[in-house]
């Protein structure tokens, strides 16, 4: 839980200077709350994903938006470690990813740059997967 717990302390610090400003946007990475196994991690991002959500509501009227983002398996250090060879990785997006690849961190960053932009000034309280289709669940 210490990932929600921290996250909170960290925008209600910065919510005061954003409400002066009438306009701020928090940007959450957080991963799946659906649990496929036990995992405590879950709990952590279920939390972020509704306190978020509840948020939004609260400082809308003051141009704050809140998103929290999914990132699936985009290619890091962690995937590498995780699958190390060159043919494990394409073998597992082939079955496993709809779009048969892995991500690119541009492709994740690309989101993140919009959320935070002025065009998406209508847009709050969303979690959005950049997952290539991997999720296997509605929202």
């Amino acid at each position: 839980m210490l990932n929600f717990f921290r996250l909170r302390e960290l925008t209600h610090a910065l919510l005061p200077g954003m409400i002066e400003h009438k306009w701020g946007r928090v940007i959450s990475l957080t991963g799946t709350s659906e649990p496929l196994t036990l995992n405590v991690a879950n709990s952590a991002k279920a939390a972020v994903h509704a306190w978020s959500k509840g948020l939004s509501r609260d400082v809308g009227k003051y141009g704050i938006t809140l998103h929290c983002i999914q990132p699936g398996r985009i290619m890091s250090e962690q995937i590498v470690a995780r699958d190390p060879t060159e043919e494990a990785r394409r073998e597992f997006a082939q079955r496993e990813i709809p779009v048969g690849r892995f991500g690119n961190p541009e492709e994740l960053a690309d989101i993140v740059t919009f959320l935070a932009s002025p065009r998406a000034n209508y847009m709050t309280g969303t979690v959005i997967p950049v997952d290539g289709g991997i999720k296997r669940y509605a929202h």
